[in-house]
């Protein structure tokens, strides 16, 4: 790391020319052509997303200094088409949108393409799907310029809400045009997002792949996890285990483990015995012994996950080894609800419930008690015709009331009080997922 620290740094200063021979003029950030000026923006938004923390605070700095050299620059400054290039990139890299629309509004040589400014007003103002066809019609005509990329990034941001498909074409287009880029980062993540929503496990598992090899220590990797997380857990069917394990492979074991703590729990959560249970085993054989804070959360989401199999009263006890002190709100909230779940299913059922204790006299015992007795006084031979209609005329007359009310009285209080804790449950666990 901190030979990569050197190494921007040394850039920066060699880009403002700091370094510059003896005799010859120094240029800062206030005399640099503003496109070179943007060429060190982009160095150190890559520098960025490539896991080089110290690069934060100056990528901060460069995006004020680029917008204050665009609000007073001559309008000259814009003959060039370089600089024309580098203000739309800016607008496009996080900049300031006021600053472009400035910008237009004092471009009477007609500098900008009208077109591109335009659609990159409606973009960032959040009205871009009113363009969006135009903009993926702009971006492949500048795809060989300069901001091309930039331009296929921000189509299929637009272009993801209509057609997924198409905005991942888009994507794919920006990731070949600037490899190694903030813009590739941000294309693979966006993918992986579009492939998770709409089920594209093979595509989806492969953008997974290539961010892992290529930007695992960016800031955004977090983001990048939960969309792998959601894809496998939504889709766990047609996920193999050992895709999973070959995409975490290029991470280091710390990083791994964090993952598949997420997948077991969003698994518990969703229901997803097996997927947990699976999860948690991976995330335990990464932890370095028994006692390690990681080794007893990955038994407690492994406790949630068996919750619902034959392995209950070994769940219950992995909840219960994990003590509440040691859980965030979310967790304990998942706990709670858990054992509730758990405490449904191991209760026995009031035999009161299903009107079986106070029912007098049922009709049919009445009849088997009559047709016994003619049998008897017959020497065994069965009671006649009459005595068979008796007995059907019997079994078909109703119920006594009372005994008819207070079974369906119990039955239904116990209905409703199941329903309200389950109901309690969910609600718990609805709230747990957002």
């Amino acid at each position: 790391m901190a030979r990569k620290t050197h190494r921007h740094r040394l850039a920066l200063l060699l880009t403002f020319g700091v370094l510059a021979p003896v005799g010859a003029r120094a240029e800062g950030p206030d005399n640099l052509p503003l496109y070179k000026t943007l060429r060190s923006l982009e160095f150190v938004q890559d520098s960025v997303v490539a896991g080089d923390s110290s690069a934060g605070e100056m990528q901060r700095f460069l995006l004020a200094t680029i917008d204050a050299r665009l609000r007073n620059a001559d309008k000259s400054v814009f003959e060039d088409t370089r600089n024309v290039d580098a203000a739309l990139a800016y607008a496009m890299s996080g900049g300031n949108p006021e600053t472009l629309e400035y910008l237009m509004q004092r471009d009477v040589n007609g500098n900008f393409d009208n077109r591109v400014a335009d659609v990159l007003r409606k973009y960032l103002n959040g009205k871009g799907l009113l363009v969006v066809n135009t903009l993926a019609d702009i971006a492949k005509e500048y795809r060989d310029k300069p901001i091309g990329p930039y331009l296929s990034l921000v189509a299929g941001n637009v272009m993801s809400g209509k057609n997924a498909m198409a905005a991942l074409k888009l994507y794919d287009w920006a990731r070949l045009m600037a490899p190694g880029t903030i813009v590739e980062e941000s294309a693979l993540r966006r993918s992986l997002a579009l492939c998770a929503d709409a089920g594209l496990v093979p595509l989806g598992l492969e953008y997974s792949q290539r961010y892992t090899r290529r930007f695992l220590h960016s800031p955004y990797a977090s983001q990048f996890a939960d969309l792998f997380v959601q894809l496998v857990v939504d889709h766990d069917s047609d996920v193999k285990q050992q895709d999973i394990i070959d995409i975490l492979s290029f991470m280091d074991p710390p990083r791994q483990r964090e993952i598949y703590l997420r997948m077991a729990r969003r698994a518990a959560i969703a229901g997803k015995s097996d997927l947990a249970a699976l999860a948690a085993g991976r995330a335990q054989a990464i932890s370095s012994d028994g006692t390690d804070s990681f080794d007893a959360l990955a038994g407690f989401y492994g406790g949630v996950a068996g919750v619902s199999t034959p392995g209950l009263e070994a769940a219950i006890g992995n909840l219960n080894q994990m003590p509440a002190g040691e859980l965030n709100a979310r967790d304990r909230a998942l706990r709670d609800a858990a054992k509730a779940v758990a405490q449904e299913i191991l209760r026995a059922p009031d035999p009161a419930s299903l009107g079986q204790g106070n029912v007098p006299n049922l009709p049919n015992q009445q009849n088997t008690e009559h047709d016994a007795a003619v049998t008897k006084q017959t020497g065994g031979q069965s009671p006649g015709t009459a005595g068979v209609e008796q007995g059907a005329a019997a079994k078909a007359a109703p119920a006594p009331e009372g005994g008819r009310q207070e079974a369906d009285s119990s039955f239904n209080a116990f209905v409703t009080t199941s329903r309200s804790k389950l109901d309690a449950i969910d609600g718990m666990l609805k709230q747990e997922s957002h």
